[in-house]
């Protein structure tokens, strides 16, 4: 297993990069959905708001206000209508509009606005991606580029979303260090840049990898999904681990 010094790791990906990135996550994510037992899609997940079938919606509804500015337009004005955090009111909006969806029709969608929704992101104008934007999260207010949001934080999103529901439904999660060792690298990356301090961090299992910063620093080993989990606010753990970041 390779170690990474972290002032050498690559800072955060392109839009080129995002946008594969995302499209082979949104294949694993339908794979993942294709395969599920009907009694799968109404488990509770992590997010203790939301089943699968919910955490689904809000993925299609996230991938089709990027296909599309109108549905984009149209989940800004409801969610202002709503009395909770936009992230969080966002959610409710893109669940209630697909309520009337059965669980393959939303798997169908998905499917369908992959090429869309992602070329969507992928083409967004230099101006636009400058824009900055703040939410409120739980561990406080938050403020990144729009180009940030599209690029990095909604390929977080839907591949954590797709450990939430391999977890909800006791299946098998499919990794790979290409893929998804990239993806958790660049989370090491922010939380490193977040709570400045030295550190040598063992991630075990397909995504991990070895990471250290400085010297005489906390030492943490843990599985890669796991470390994920806890800096994404899902679990709790020690120390540097109380370091959340943007998922």
């Amino acid at each position: 297993m390779s170690e990474k010094v972290m002032t050498d790791v690559r800072t955060g990906f392109g839009r080129h990069e995002a946008a594969a990135l995302q499209r082979v996550e949104y294949r694993r994510m339908i794979a993942l959905l294709r395969g599920l037992p009907e009694a799968a899609w109404a488990r509770r997940t992590d997010c203790p708001e939301w089943t699968v079938r919910d955490m689904v919606a809000h993925l299609l509804g996230g991938l089709e206000a990027s296909a599309s500015m109108r549905e984009q337009a149209h989940q800004m004005i409801q969610a202002r209508r709503v009395d909770r955090p936009l992230v969080d009111a966002l959610g409710v909006v893109q669940i209630r509009d697909r309520a009337g969806c059965s669980d393959t029709e939303l798997v169908d969608r998905l499917e369908a606005a992959v090429a869309r929704g992602v070329r969507g992101r992928e083409r967004t104008p230099a101006p636009l991606r400058a824009v900055p934007m703040r939410f409120e999260m739980p561990y406080g207010t938050d403020q990144v580029r729009f180009g940030y949001l599209i690029d990095t934080i909604l390929l977080r999103d839907v591949w954590m979303h797709r450990v939430d529901i391999s977890r909800a439904a006791d299946v098998p999660l499919v990794l790979t260090t290409d893929h998804d060792g990239r993806i958790v690298a660049d989370v090491v990356r922010e939380w490193s840049r977040r709570h400045g301090r030295p550190f040598r961090l063992d991630l075990e299992g397909p995504a991990g990898g070895r990471f250290t910063e400085g010297h005489d620093g906390e030492e943490i080993r843990l599985d890669a999904v796991e470390f994920c989990r806890i800096v994404a606010g899902r679990a709790e753990g020690p120390g540097l681990l109380t370091q959340e970041v943007m998922f």
